[in-house]
């Protein structure tokens, strides 16, 4: 039975890539001050800006907004209701549970409202849904956050979804995507920073957090998730971290020391204007969001 470095007391887990055990207290503490720690290291926001954090009802998202605001920071939360049948019910339901209990302020959109939910975008489109998902979920963030003032958004994507991720663009030689593989996209035109505090923290290590702290998350996968790639490239890393502990942390880190100064030099940039239809910041003429559209009154007229 391992102890807390810290206390000597009960570990109740054994981080092996930190070679660090802790009690319950001590993670928790541990676990703030290495998110504290990670938002200076990489300068993502200070006390005086506004924090909208992408919240899905998840274990990731729920747990990022309760440790920015126990930090002390203005954040509040945004969540976007898909139109995935029971699915997104009971996240809406968990998440607006949660911002009464921190007394924080969510705001709420309806997918089905402003466009068309996930199901039938799908439908009328060649992309695959976790794509299309990634496209409409990205404009919002955007687009709200300029529309309600904030000049941050922070998600909880954690070091299992940047080290997969990244695994996945690397067998693919996907230079655009390496050139912008950091935890830190600043603003440009038009585009509001976005920031990933907990980039450095495991699946296991949030979802101990959000238990730990009474956090009650959506525990269901996405229905459309069962076939995306990116849970199988979290299984190949999950099966090397099994065999060599600390392989997935020093992956993503040695990546953004060495190999990503390098890509960041080459990426083209593109020229961005604001999109024709509805202002938002585009490569062409019409943003792929407003596309979409026409397609889905197209499909419906």
């Amino acid at each position: 039975m391992k102890k807390c470095r810290i206390c000597g007391k009960k570990a109740i887990i054994y981080m092996p890539h930190h070679r660090l055990a802790l009690c319950r207290e001590h993670f928790v503490e541990w676990f703030e001050k290495y998110t504290e720690r990670t938002i200076k290291e990489f300068k993502m926001f200070t006390k005086k800006d506004k924090v909208l954090v992408a919240i899905s009802g998840g274990k990731d998202s729920l747990a990022l907004w309760h440790v920015l605001r126990k930090l002390g920071y203005e954040a509040d939360g945004l969540y976007i209701n898909l139109g995935i049948g029971e699915y997104s019910e009971k996240s809406k339901e968990k998440v607006l549970k949660f911002a009464e209990k921190i007394n924080g302020k969510a705001i709420i959109v309806d997918l089905k409202e402003e466009l068309a939910g996930i199901p039938e975008l799908v439908k009328i489109t060649s992309r695959e849904a976790c794509s299309v998902c990634g496209l409409v979920k990205r404009y919002n963030f955007n687009k709200v956050a300029k529309e309600h003032g904030y000049n941050v958004i922070a998600t909880g994507h954690n070091l299992d979804d940047e080290a997969s991720a990244l695994l996945a663009n690397v067998l693919n030689w996907n230079e655009k995507y390496l050139g912008r593989k950091y935890p830190v996209l600043e603003e440009e035109a038009g585009f509001v920073r976005k920031v990933k505090p907990f980039c450095k923290f495991t699946e296991k290590e949030t979802a101990l957090y959000a238990l730990l702290n009474g956090i009650d998350f959506i525990e269901e996968e996405c229905p459309f998730s069962e076939d995306a790639t990116s849970v199988f490239y979290k299984k190949i890393l999950n099966e090397i971290e099994e065999r060599s502990p600390g392989t997935k942390l020093r992956f993503y880190l040695d990546y953004l020391r060495k190999i990503y100064p390098k890509f960041r030099k080459e990426e083209e940039k593109k020229e961005l204007q604001p999109c024709k239809v509805c202002g938002e910041p585009t490569v062409g003429e019409i943003c792929p969001v407003c596309r979409l559209r026409e397609k889905v009154e197209a499909s419906s007229g």
